[in-house]
C-alpha cells in the first residue's frame, strides 16, 4: 500500500482532489444551489485522480534511472514495483480517468483530455518536454492553472445550472493557480540537479542557479499574495472580504517565515520548503472555496 501511495505522488493527489472540491464548491454558490448532486462531484474527482495517477505513474516510468539519484524512493527507482506493474496501474487509471469523462460530458472529457495530453507531451519522446524548462512549466502551469479551473468550473457549473459563465472569482483563482503552477515547475527540480545534470535535463535550476530560481519564484508568490490581500478593496468580487483579505494576509506571513528558514546548500530543506510550497498552494483552494461559499 505504502509503495502505491509513493508511486501516486500524494501531494498531487492532495491538490488534485482540494482543486476539484473548491471548484464544485464555488460552482455551488455561483448556481444559488445549497445543496448539489454528489454524482458530479465523485465522477468528476475520480477521473481527475485517475488522469492525475496516469501522469506521475507515466513520469516515473520515463525516468527510472533519473530517479535512482533523485528520489531512490519511488517504488521503481527502488524496484519495489517492476516496469510491467507500473504499466498495469497507469492503464486502469488510464480506463478510469477516460470511462468517467466521457460520461461525465464534454467539459469533463476537455478537462480530463487534454491533462493526459500534455501529460504525455511532457515525459514521452519525441517531445518529452520535461528536458526543457519554459515547456515543462508550460505543462503543470496549462493543467493546474488553466485547464482544471477553467473547465472544471465550466463542467461543474453547467452541470448543476444548465448555463454556462465564467464569474470574477474563478478568472482570479486561475491567475492565482497559474502563478502557483509555474513557482511549482520551478521549485520541483530544485532538489534534484544531480540527476538532471547527469542526463542533461536543462532545468532553470541548472541554467541560472539555485539562489536565482529562488528568489524570483518568491517574489512572484510574495506579490500574489499581497496582491490577492488587498483585492477585495478594487475588485468586484462576490466572497467574503475579510476573510479573503486576511486569509491571504496570514498567507503572507506564514511564507515569509518559511522561506526565511530554507537552507539552499542542503536537499532536505530544500524539499521541506517544495513540500511547504504545496500546502500554501492546498491552503489557496481552501482560501478561494471558502471565501466564495461564505459570500
Amino acid at each position: 500500500m505504502m509503495d502505491f501511495i509513493r508511486f501516486s505522488r500524494p501531494h498531487t493527489i492532495i491538490g488534485t482532489s482540494l482543486s476539484v472540491l473548491a471548484l464544485y464548491l464555488l460552482a455551488l454558490s455561483y448556481a444559488g444551489k445549497a445543496t448539489g448532486d454528489w454524482n458530479i462531484f465523485l465522477t468528476a474527482w475520480v477521473s481527475c485522480l485517475g488522469a492525475n495517477i496516469f501522469i506521475v505513474g507515466l513520469n516515473q516510468l520515463t525516468d527510472i534511472e533519473i530517479d535512482r539519484i533523485n528520489k531512490p524512493y519511488l517504488p521503481l527507482a527502488s524496484g519495489a514495483y517492476t516496469v510491467r506493474t507500473g504499466q498495469a496501474i497507469i492503464g486502469i487509471a488510464l480506463f478510469i480517468a477516460l470511462a468517467l469523462a466521457v460520461y461525465g460530458g464534454p467539459y469533463l472529457m476537455w478537462t480530463v483530455g487534454l491533462s493526459l495530453l500534455l501529460g504525455i507531451a511532457y515525459s514521452l519522446p519525441p517531445l518529452r518536454l520535461k528536458r526543457f524548462h519554459f515547456w515543462a512549466a508550460f505543462c503543470i502551469i496549462a493543467v493546474r492553472g488553466l485547464i482544471v479551473n477553467l473547465l472544471l468550473f465550466l463542467h461543474f457549473y453547467n452541470q448543476l445550472s444548465g448555463d454556462t459563465a465564467l464569474p470574477p472569482i474563478i478568472i482570479w483563482l486561475t491567475v492565482a493557480i497559474f502563478i502557483y503552477g509555474l513557482i511549482i515547475a520551478w521549485f520541483k527540480d530544485m532538489p534534484d540537479t544531480a540527476g538532471d545534470e547527469a542526463h542533461r535535463i536543462q532545468t532553470l535550476s541548472l541554467q541560472v542557479g539555485l539562489r536565482r530560481v529562488f528568489w524570483i519564484g518568491n517574489s512572484l508568490l510574495g506579490g500574489l499574495f499581497l496582491l490577492l490581500a488587498t483585492l477585495p478593496l478594487w475588485a468586484d468580487l462576490q466572497v467574503h472580504h475579510l476573510l479573503f483579505g486576511l486569509g491571504h494576509l496570514s498567507l503572507l506571513l506564514g511564507f515569509l517565515l518559511l522561506a526565511s528558514r530554507v537552507d539552499l546548500s542542503e536537499k532536505a530543506s530544500i524539499m521541506r520548503y517544495y513540500q511547504a510550497v504545496w500546502g500554501l498552494f492546498f491552503l489557496e483552494y481552501g482560501l478561494f472555496a471558502t471565501a466564495g461559499w461564505l459570500a
